[in-house]
């Protein structure tokens, strides 16, 4: 059923910034080897290559968080497109079956309208040999009429449903069609919840949310870091002599006095990390009340369904024998009217509260954290 979802902007989006964050780590990583490089100098009239080397030795451990922190984030951008391509995947099962939906009522319009027109033209005999009168015609012109009026209505709510799809396939709207004509042939899933544990464990915005809370852990150490002594080992060789020549040399470099600026990092790393913990922790509680919401939609829906599956029946039997009745002169027109509006409103909201428990089924999915797209 989804197809195309490989050419989705937004996910391309989401994969781009997965790379940015892995060439981020990987610059990160970098301190914590040595540097090396080769330099030409002219000195008393002939040149020198001279090769140097240089390494931060980390005591401290300040290379080593900074390199952890930028591979939590990596793991964060990760997650994030996974979620984003969950979103997705349900976002384009929801307009689909909104598609189907909008077709099977614009049909139930189509079939309305021309049942009243029918009943139209039997008034408008009836009126010309005597039976009805120019009022029950003028009634039921008025009931066609408004009928007729919601077709084009429905179609313009499907138009913008299907290029609503076609861009998140990422295809252009003109000419964008899809397969299948309703939702008779689709069942509502049965979707098996396990335990909350089980629930939390596959939410990728759950583990994005930890994954940042370690990064910024990791960020405290750099700035707790910050505040020893840097040592940095360097080595100059004289290439173009012989024998070579070789200066090493070991600096090391204590702060005494930086305005604050260390012990504002500081203050910031700790509190951007009580921060990722309240957000962790609304993340989780946020996931159980979607898993909630999601069950107590499909079990409402599921009796609402069963009610307005009996309502449309008994609109049905209403209607038909409104027909025979007013054929029969026991009732008057004005009750065949009311039971044809409500057999069409019946059938109506029958056909919107099956797309309802379809799209609550597919909010199951996506709230426990499954890819509708495997």
């Amino acid at each position: 059923m989804v197809k195309g979802l490989g050419a989705n902007f937004n996910l391309a989006v989401a994969y781009s910034k997965v790379e940015q964050a892995r060439g981020g780590a990987q610059v990160a990583g970098a301190n914590r080897y040595p540097s090396v490089g080769i330099a030409a100098a002219t000195g008393q009239g002939k040149p020198t290559v001279l090769g140097q080397a240089s390494y931060e030795v980390d005591f401290w451990g300040k290379n080593r968080a900074s390199a952890q922190s930028a591979n939590a984030l990596v793991n964060a951008s990760e997650f994030d497109a996974h979620t984003i391509r969950i979103t997705l995947g349900a976002l384009i099962a929801d307009t689909y079956f909104q598609i189907l939906s909008l077709d099977d009522r614009l049909r139930l319009a189509q079939v309305i309208a021309s049942d009243a027109q029918r009943v139209l033209d039997l008034v408008a005999t009836r009126t010309n040999l005597g039976a009805s009168s120019q009022l029950e015609v003028a009634q039921q012109r008025n009931q066609v009429q408004t009928f007729q009026a919601a077709v084009p209505v429905l179609q313009q709510q499907r138009d913008q449903a299907l290029y609503q799809l076609a861009v998140l396939l990422g295809a252009a709207p003109q000419g964008f069609q899809i397969e299948g004509s309703g939702l008779d042939r689709i069942a509502a899933p049965q979707v098996q919840v396990e335990t909350p544990v089980t629930v939390l464990s596959r939410r990728p915005d759950i583990a994005a949310a930890e994954a940042r809370l370690k990064s910024a852990n990791f960020d405290i150490g750099v700035a707790r870091s910050l505040f020893m002594p840097s040592v940095n080992l360097s080595t100059l060789v004289e290439l173009a002599t012989q024998p070579m020549s070789t200066v090493v040399g070991l600096v090391g470099t204590l702060p005494l006095f930086s305005g604050g600026r260390l012990e504002g990092a500081l203050r910031v790393s700790r509190a951007h990390a009580q921060e990722l913990v309240a957000t962790y922790r609304e993340a989780i509680i946020e996931a159980l009340q979607d898993v909630e919401g999601q069950l107590t939609a499909i079990k409402q829906l599921d009796q609402v369904n069963v009610l307005d599956t009996a309502a449309v029946a008994s609109a049905r039997e209403a209607a038909r024998l409104a027909r025979v009745r007013l054929d029969l002169g026991v009732i008057d027109f004005q009750t065949l009217l009311t039971t044809e509006r409500t057999l069409y409103q019946a059938e109506d909201t029958l056909l919107q509260v099956k797309l309802q428990r379809l799209q609550a089924a597919v909010g199951l999915y996506r709230a426990l954290g499954e890819d509708i797209n495997e």
